[in-house]
């Protein structure tokens, strides 16, 4: 079960590009530079490369609404605002937990892929993220193996 566009409609009303409540995303990403196919790019280690996020396969972007959206995006790129990209991050990571919780079947999940998990941990601001990241890895394990089983 993907990160749906609505699911993150719901945590972040405030949008520009295309409304598709069925886009599905296979990722999640915090650095530009990590290949992110049918992505969600999170500019959360770095300042925030959006080309090079959407050349690695972002097909959305969450922002921080205080910073201005380069020129160079597309006009049907959804965009999702938010005033904290941490907290961002951490609200998409409960709300897909609690999905991936209440679902019948995970046949597909979203992966998050960070840079460096190890410094999200040295990190205040971000330990709890590392932290969401391995009950996600273990939620999808548990899927995966229920399915084998």
């Amino acid at each position: 079960m993907y990160l749906t566009y609505g699911d993150l409609a719901k945590l972040f009303p405030n949008t520009t590009g295309i409304k598709d409540n069925e886009l599905q995303f296979h990722t999640v990403a915090a650095s530009s530079s990590i290949v992110q196919p049918k992505g969600i790019y999170l500019p959360i280690e770095e300042s925030g490369n959006l080309k090079e996020a959407i050349e690695n396969g972002a097909v959305a972007a969450l922002w921080n609404e205080k910073d201005e959206v380069p020129a160079y995006t597309p006009n049907h790129f959804p965009v999702f605002y938010t005033n904290d990209l941490t907290k961002g991050l951490k609200d998409i990571m409960e709300s897909y937990i609690e999905k991936l919780s209440n679902a019948e079947e995970t046949i597909n999940t979203t992966n998050f892929l960070f840079l460096d998990e190890k410094s999200l941990n040295e990190n205040e601001a971000t330990y709890d993220i590392a932290v969401m990241a391995e009950k996600l890895n273990e939620a999808a394990r548990n899927a995966m193996n229920e399915r084998r089983g």
